[in-house]
């Protein structure tokens, strides 16, 4: 297990140090209490909230993390073909320069995000109209 990567995940990853140098484990980790938490130092009642919170899904099965990782990427997706359908939309109907400047400053980064997908429909047509915005 990426401890540190785990952290990252939760937004604590200044913890990472404070975990190893107590050896916080995988096998210690899901036994944590809040008191434990508070005597590592973390202060503050949300990060032990986070960070207890974050423990089950540590244990959840490979195949479930995997279908949780797939649910996730297909959210994303359908966000980003809305995205995709309302800039497309918003700028073929009002072809004003600057709302195609703002369409592209908004499609481009979400665009940049993909690492994967870029044969499915909903990438062609981002990155036809990340074309068609640079004209």
């Amino acid at each position: 297990m990426d401890l540190g990567g785990w952290l990252r995940r939760l937004g604590l990853e200044q913890y990472e140090a404070t975990f190893r140098e107590n050896e916080i484990s995988e096998k210690v980790l899901p036994n944590l209490t809040a008191e434990d938490l508070k005597d590592l130092g973390v202060g503050l009642v949300g990060h032990r909230r986070m960070l207890l919170d974050g423990i089950p899904a540590l244990r959840a099965p490979a195949s479930d993390k995997a279908a949780n990782d797939s649910a996730e990427r297909r959210q994303v997706t359908v966000m980003f073909s809305d995205l995709v359908g309302s800039t497309a939309l918003s700028t073929r109907m009002d072809p004003d320069q600057g709302k195609s400047e703002a369409a592209r400053d908004l499609l481009a980064p979400v665009y940049g995000w993909f690492t994967e997908g870029f044969d499915t429909v909903d990438l062609k047509e981002a990155k036809a109209l990340l074309n068609e915005l640079q004209d």
